[in-house]
């Protein structure tokens, strides 16, 4: 089950059509579906779960904690709406488009996907890319 949970006033448009896209991701990868919480923050309350922690004393878009068992995804994916926001306009996207990177990156994580070094930095932005493709919603 995928759920969204928000400790900011941000609130997710379309919380069904994210969260079928996000199982749709989990069952490409040949994963199955467990509990997975999305939790929206600002940059403060994030910056304090990266201190205590990981013991980084820096802002960040993204923290995910990792409770898959074998096959079954599960984890919590905390998202910094402020940093999603501030990433956009660097990176020339929309809101909606780094929003949507972020969320399949948690999730990707959870799939045995790394970004620490070069080489794995490539294969993350192209499964990124990937899962993108996969978004559709019913018009």
């Amino acid at each position: 089950m995928i759920n969204f949970n928000y400790e900011t006033e941000f609130i997710l448009e379309q919380e069904e059509a994210i969260a079928t896209w996000i199982s749709s991701v989990i069952t490409s990868e040949n994963k199955n579906e467990g509990e997975i919480n999305y939790i929206f923050c600002d940059d403060d309350y994030l910056h304090r779960m990266n201190v205590e922690h990981l013991g980084h004393d820096t802002l960040t878009d993204i923290i995910s904690f990792d409770y898959c068992v074998g096959n079954e995804l599960n984890g919590d994916v905390f998202i910094s709406i402020e940093r999603v926001a501030e990433n956009a306009v660097d990176f020339n996207v929309t809101f909606n488009d780094e929003l949507k990177r972020v969320l399949v990156h948690g999730v990707l994580h959870y799939c045995g996907y790394k970004d620490k070094t070069e080489a794995d930095e490539l294969l993350m932005r192209s499964k990124e890319d990937e899962k993108l493709a996969l978004f559709h919603v019913e018009q």
